[in-house]
């Protein structure tokens, strides 16, 4: 098991009884009973070791530093041993990266941080989905809300994992009574440094369609995201909340934030080829399915989050520029490109009259011997 940050000392590992720690054995028989426990002012964060835990942690003392914060860099392995915790926050589901690298299942490790929320006798579990749970598709509502039905790609399996993982979520908090569940869930989240291969994917994809318009797109800071979290934590959210900045970035705003690209007139076909190619052999293998999200909206409203007292710090535009490289290109002026334009069109032409002129030579050159 990896190291553990608490944001305070660490507690003496409580006396295990049956393999559970008695002190939670207490507690479950209470809750079992509906006897009201008082808080225990501990929470858990499964899954801390990317980007996002330690900004959920930092999030979480801002708002209440007496708050006991136990940060796994690993998903539930001994969580046991800990003791009990009124909250358990789930971030290890939809680390996408992490999930492909072991060769998880999101739904699998959901359900083993879920058991984990019953051994440590949790009231309360917050779960970080994905908005990628709607599904992309022309029929989509701009935005889309907590209300709308899921329905995710169906050939992008990580998606329809984490549709799965939400239903045992809602399965968690109806099997006893004073249980609360938060689902939040993100647009793609972004920020200098914490990308993932999954939001790198989909940003390498999105307004950069040939010859057709592109979708509005949403990008989410990383720290936004944390502190949405923490929010759903120390407020005791329940229910399922959107998470995404204000608004959205058109399609051709996207394109001119990407670098503007010449447009070809290319079949669907040959331009998608074309892309998973792209994609493969610049930014690594692709899920199935995802190119789907880079073809249709799938924007998301955070209306509910708002009323909740959330807010975003940091807009569309500024996450994406911070998060992305710019190409070279769009720092070079207008007439510049057009004088470098000009310069390669006549190297170009150049090297197609020395091509030819050898051709010929060689072609119409007396044979020796």
């Amino acid at each position: 098991m990896g190291p553990i940050d608490r944001g305070s000392e660490l507690a003496p590992r409580p006396t295990l009884v049956d393999g559970r720690p008695a002190a939670a054995r207490a507690f479950l028989a209470a809750a079992t009973h509906d006897v009201m426990v008082p808080a225990m002012g501990t929470v858990v964060l499964t899954g801390g070791a990317g980007a996002l835990g330690e900004r959920v942690r930092r999030s979480l003392l801002d708002r209440d530093p007496t708050l006991e914060v136990v940060l796994l860099d690993t998903d539930v392995d001994e969580l046991d041993q800990y003791g009990p915790a009124e909250v358990v926050v789930d971030l290890g589901s939809s680390d996408h990266d992490s999930r492909a690298a072991r060769r998880e299942s999101a739904t699998a490790v959901a359900a083993a941080t879920l058991d984990a929320a019953d051994e440590l006798c949790a009231r309360h579990v917050v779960f970080v989905s994905s908005a990628m749970v709607y599904g992309a598709h022309r029929n989509n509502p701009i935005p889309i809300t907590e209300d709308a039905a899921l329905r995710p790609d169906v050939e992008f399996v990580f998606a329809r994992q984490l549709g799965s993982a939400e239903e045992l979520v809602e399965q968690w908090r109806l099997a006893r009574r004073g249980r609360a569940t938060c689902v939040l869930r993100p647009a793609v989240a972004l920020a200098w440094g914490g990308n993932s291969r999954l939001a790198a994917a989909l940003v390498s994809g999105l307004g950069r369609r040939f010859a057709e318009d592109d979708p509005p797109s949403q990008f989410l800071h990383l720290d936004d995201l944390a502190t949405a979290v923490a929010l759903a934590v120390t407020d005791r959210l329940d229910g399922v909340y959107n998470v995404a900045p204000d608004g959205w970035v058109a399609g051709d705003r996207v394109r001119a934030l990407s670098g503007e690209r010449p447009r070809f007139p290319l079949p669907e076909r040959f331009a998608e080829l074309l892309a998973r190619l792209r994609w493969r052999f610049q930014r690594g293998p692709i899920p199935p399915g995802l190119r789907s999200y880079t073809l249709e909206p799938w924007v998301v409203s955070n209306g509910r989050l708002r009323a909740a007292g959330w807010a975003p710090t940091v807009t569309n535009e500024q996450t994406y520029v911070e998060s992305t490289e710019a190409p070279w290109w769009t720092t070079v002026s207008p007439k510049r490109r057009q004088e470098l334009a000009l310069g390669a069109g006549v190297v170009m032409l150049l090297v197609a009259a020395i091509s030819t002129v050898a051709v010929v030579r060689r072609r119409f050159s007396p044979r020796r011997g």
